[in-house]
């Protein structure tokens, strides 16, 4: 029952500090519009590059271009919707500098939900259309003999994607409490890992592959339930289930990073200042 309470009051912290940005950022609608449009085309640049390939080349490795815009898709639009709701969380390296995460400490609101929800930007919406665009596209354009299980896949794909891009967002913040800032690392994982998984795991070597399957799954994201959908071998060889584990993969990463940003709060040495 508390552990109920505790997430009942760090969901309502979270709408209602979002809420706040929310409003701010809507007192100049046209400067809103524009922003979130800016940001469409600005995240569209790299859908833009992999067309840039397929003008040169008919498949990236042994992938089409249909099938490409299935992963990029996937990933861009889980990721986005993480970016919406915790992309904030790179900054906590320069509230430990500054002093002004020991403010978080002290206020009547869990933590997280501060951090997680300060400057909440709608703008990142955009992000997530552009990714949704591609996937529209893409989900029409592919070549798949469609069946129930497949299409279930599809937000099931979209829904723990967006879970194990917030964990690694959660556990980069908490990595940066170890750190004492280390944001660079942390979007190495989630930035970067999103850019990974917009291409076939073919183009990669077998290690990196193990590693964001076995280590960081990453792949869960995508890559291994879309190799399902597509008929296609992964390249690691997992049992046929394994395209149905991402709701159990996202349920793990989201626990460790609860566990991670736990441990790393009761850690926290105050800069004093």
């Amino acid at each position: 029952m508390a552990e109920r309470s505790t997430l009942a009051e760090g969901l309502r912290a979270y709408r209602l500090i979002a809420g706040m940005w929310v409003r701010s950022g809507m007192t100049y609608r046209t400067s809103f519009v524009f922003t979130v449009f800016g940001n469409l085309l600005v995240t569209g640049l790299d859908f833009v590059s992999i067309l840039l390939m397929f003008s040169q080349v008919d498949s990236l490795g042994g992938w089409s271009l249909p099938e490409i815009a299935l992963l990029y898709g996937l990933s861009a639009t889980a990721f986005g919707v993480a970016d919406m709701l915790l992309g904030s969380m790179d900054v906590l390296g320069s509230r430990m500098r500054d002093g002004s995460f020991d403010v978080l400490l002290v206020r009547p609101a869990p933590v997280l939900a501060q951090v997680g929800a300060d400057r909440f930007a709608v703008r990142r919406l955009g992000r997530v259309t552009q990714g949704a665009l591609v996937l529209g596209w893409a989900l029409v354009s592919v070549d798949v003999d469609w069946s129930v299980p497949k299409v279930l896949l599809v937000p099931v794909m979209l829904v723990s994607g967006a879970a194990i891009f917030s964990a690694v967002f959660v556990a980069g913040a908490a990595f940066q409490i170890f750190a004492q800032d280390a944001a660079e690392v942390q979007n190495a994982f989630t930035y970067g890992g999103t850019t990974l998984l917009q291409y076939p795991p073919t183009v990669f070597g077998k290690d990196l592959v193990r590693g964001v399957t076995f280590m960081l799954p990453l792949a869960f994201v995508n890559w291994v339930p879309a190799a399902y959908v597509l008929d296609r071998p992964y390249p690691v060889g997992l049992p046929g289930w394994a395209a149905f584990a991402s709701p159990l993969v996202a349920v793990g990463c989201c626990l460790l990073a609860g566990l991670a940003w736990r441990t790393g709060l009761r850690s926290y040495r105050s800069t004093g200042s």
